[in-house]
């Protein structure tokens, strides 16, 4: 694969699109209405994020804010700004340069009583008079909860908010956290120079803060310690070190998501640890991470193990820290700053192992670093695991992924399959609200990341790395060979040739503003459900889907009988174009839910739905690889370039694997590396949106037309398009 270009697909990160590095310390990135700016120092690292509406935005959905986040305490500042006077979408506001290249600069005041108020500062610039109508100070989480919930604010945070003028014309909020230590202060003072349009200034009435027309300099500041930054040349292994001039504004991207301590997943609405999303990106990353001690690999390996639950060896899916962390505590009625974690989801246990044998027992560098990596003492972050070892974890993980897999070896019943948790809606990548449709049984997890766990499992076991179970070398191996051949009939969907075009011309009058494309049905429609047991009782989600990149990506199977239909009905489903399949314009959607009888489907897996028709950057990424790695077995019966030490470790295994009968069956051949082609043609010409983690598509003037999924309506019932 062109692995440059795998850099490029940054949103397995989350970072935003159009990314332009002004320095190693600065980047912006416009993904308009959204306007994104970045700045890293050695003393802070801040998002800010300027919303205006555009002439056709949503006035609903799109208004005046401006965000500054930090990854420090996963902290941040949300305010939200409406017109004075004059109608709602006439205020529009900017940030403007001052008298720096970039329009963020630092900030640093040294405290001696305890970490410096380090911070962001800039010029905001009003059109037309304004006044602040909601501030919220202090976490992530919080505005996460305003922004994309029921619009929740919590009286004890909010009335903690400090409003208060000075003699110099700014004003100042100001929130001291619930630890009673940590404070988020916010000023805004007029901005005069020979450029500016001051009229007026910055007043206070109580806690209404208004602006007349002009320019403020902003100021945004925190007092938590930060975290350790690594620099772009730290990111990259040496062999890519060149990419950080090459491809500045990827890797200054990738650089702000990437510290000693982790490495984040999105900015700004996560923009702390989140295990799967770490995991998945530096699986795709790994021919250019950087590897060793103090590598960007070490620390996203070390991060998941520092926080699995040590009573059941489930990996964390997202932590909670900060002030965050103090307010779910309180909830408890428990007084603690201590860190928590999420551990509702059922996918992220199976890509540690997967992670942990790339590194451990492929990478030569890996192999001389696993006796000491995993003698680290756990406990630093989560206070939970003291007393243990990284490996003591290690091996945690993998004893529940033996025990979860071992019922279904015995008995294969769909019962016996990985079920979400009974009081969840939500547990793999798809974890929004109608992202399974209401399914319990997820396929990609049934299907791909159990056996790949299984497989890794046994390769780690043999290296010697899982300590006692040395027996587990052969009999994770035979595990997962029960479930690579016998999970995938349980979520197959075959729909006859007539039947699928009524559907889709049925979905395209109701739904679809383009061609209906049934033309292109020629054959009998095929592909896997996205889950098992969904809502209105459906006990198949019927949803056309991506996550057949799990098993391409992940598993090398031998079971010929299986393996040929498999990438021939993938490849078909990748080559048509919505809705017939899941091609567009704009990129491959993750679902498409035109071959669904029931209303349901159209109305869950929407354009505005986080996980419906929708275009996913790391989807791109696994597929266009996955794809490349099937293709690559063939390698002895074809021209097909590739990289052949990739073949010869088979993703599970360094033996050089037997030719699949598909590489010599002409039409499967031939259909697999044409979606291969399709798929690659569409990522080229998608180059622009590659760096963000999600976007979506409007039907307009005859062709797919890229739009940001946060301008779109979500499905009713939802507050926001992530659901999370």
């Amino acid at each position: 694969m062109k692995f440059l270009q795998i850099l490029h697909l940054l949103g397995a990160l989350g970072a935003s699109a159009r990314a332009a590095a002004e320095s190693d310390d600065a980047l912006s990135l416009d993904d308009l209405p959204y306007k994104n700016y970045f700045y890293s120092d050695c003393n802070v690292a801040a998002q800010a994020v300027v919303t205006s509406p555009l002439p056709d935005s949503n006035l609903s959905i799109i208004g005046p804010r401006l965000i500054v986040a930090w990854p420090a305490g996963n902290s941040g500042v949300c305010t939200f700004f409406a017109p004075q006077t004059g109608e709602n979408g006439t205020l529009a506001i900017e940030l403007i340069n001052s008298t720096d290249a970039h329009p963020l600069s630092p900030v640093y005041n040294a405290s001696s009583n305890g970490p410096p108020h380090v911070g962001i500062q800039g010029v905001l610039r009003f059109n037309s008079s304004a006044k602040l109508t909601v501030p919220i100070l202090g976490s992530i989480r919080t505005i996460r909860d305003f922004v994309e919930g029921p619009s929740l604010l919590y009286p004890e945070i909010q009335d903690a908010v400090k409003f208060s003028s000075s003699g110099n014309g700014s004003v100042s909020l100001q929130r001291t956290w619930l630890d009673n230590t940590t404070m988020t202060t916010l000023t805004f003072q007029p901005w005069i120079n020979s450029t500016s349009k001051n009229d007026g200034g910055v007043s206070l009435d109580n806690r209404t803060v208004a602006f007349e027309a002009g320019d403020y300099l902003f100021s945004a500041t925190i007092n938590y310690p930060e975290l350790t930054p690594l620099k772009p040349a730290a990111v990259l292994n040496n062999a890519s070190n060149n990419l950080a001039t090459t491809m500045s504004g990827q890797t200054t991207a990738l650089s702000f998501l990437s510290y000693s301590e982790k490495l984040l997943a999105g900015a700004w609405r996560f923009l702390t640890y989140f295990g799967r999303d770490s995991m998945i990106a530096t699986l795709l990353l790994e021919p250019v991470l950087s590897y060793g001690e103090g590598s960007a690999t070490e620390a996203v390996i070390g991060a998941v193990l520092e926080r699995i639950n040590r009573t059941d060896g489930t990996v964390c899916h997202e932590e909670t820290i900060g002030d965050y962390a103090t307010w779910t505590n309180e909830q408890e009625n428990i007084t603690s700053t201590a860190m928590g974690c999420d551990y509702k989801m059922v996918d992220s246990d199976y890509y540690l192992p997967v992670l942990m044998q790339r590194y451990f027992v492929e990478n030569p560098i890996g192999q001389k670093r696993a006796a000491k990596f995993f003698n680290t003492t756990a406990g630093s972050v989560n206070p939970a695991n003291k007393n243990l070892t990284w490996g003591d974890l290690a091996l945690t993980n993998a004893e529940r992924i033996m025990r979860l897999a071992g019922p279904f070896v015995k008995n294969q019943t769909k019962e016996n399959l990985i079920h979400l948790h009974e009081d969840q809606i939500v547990g793999e990548w798809r974890d929004s609200t109608y992202g399974l449709g209401g399914g319990r049984i997820p396929y990609d997890v049934n299907t791909a990341l159990v056996p790949a766990g299984l497989r890794s499992i046994g390769a780690l076991s043999r290296a010697g790395i899982l300590p006692g179970r040395k027996q587990w070398g052969s009999l994770a191996d035979k595990y997962a060979k029960v479930w690579e051949d016998n999970t995938l009939d349980f979520f197959s969907v075959t729909i006859p040739q007539s039947k699928a075009k009524s559907l889709v011309t049925s979905f395209s009058k109701d739904h679809f503003a383009g061609p209906n494309q049934s033309s292109a049905i020629d054959t009998d429609v095929t592909f896997h459900a996205v889950a098992l047991d969904g809502y209105n009782n459906l006990s198949k989600v019927e949803v056309m889907n991506t996550d057949d990149c799990f098993r391409h990506f992940l598993l090398n199977t031998t079971n010929d009988e299986q393996l040929t239909p498999f990438l021939n009905g993938s490849a078909t489903n990748i080559r048509r174009t919505f809705p017939a399949g899941l091609m567009t314009d704009v990129g491959m959607i993750v679902a498409n839910p035109a071959f669904g009888e029931d209303p349901v489907y159209a109305q869950n897996f929407t354009t505005g739905a986080y996980h419906g028709t929708v275009v996913w950057s790391w989807q791109l990424a696994m597929m266009a690889r996955g794809l490349e790695l099937q293709l690559g077995r063939c390698e002895v019966t074809s021209n097909f370039s590739v990289n052949s030490e990739s073949v010869k470790r088979g993703h599970n295994s360094k033996a050089v694997m037997p030719t699949p009968e598909f590489c010599t069956d002409d039409s499967v051949y031939t259909n697999v590396r044409a979606a291969y082609n399709v798929l690659w043609d569409s990522i080229e010409k998608n180059e622009a949106q590659l760096s963000s983690e999600v976007w979506s598509w409007v039907y307009r003037n005859g062709s797919f037309q890229v739009t940001p999924l946060g301008v779109l309506p979500a499905p009713p019932g939802v507050g926001g398009q992530t659901g999370k």
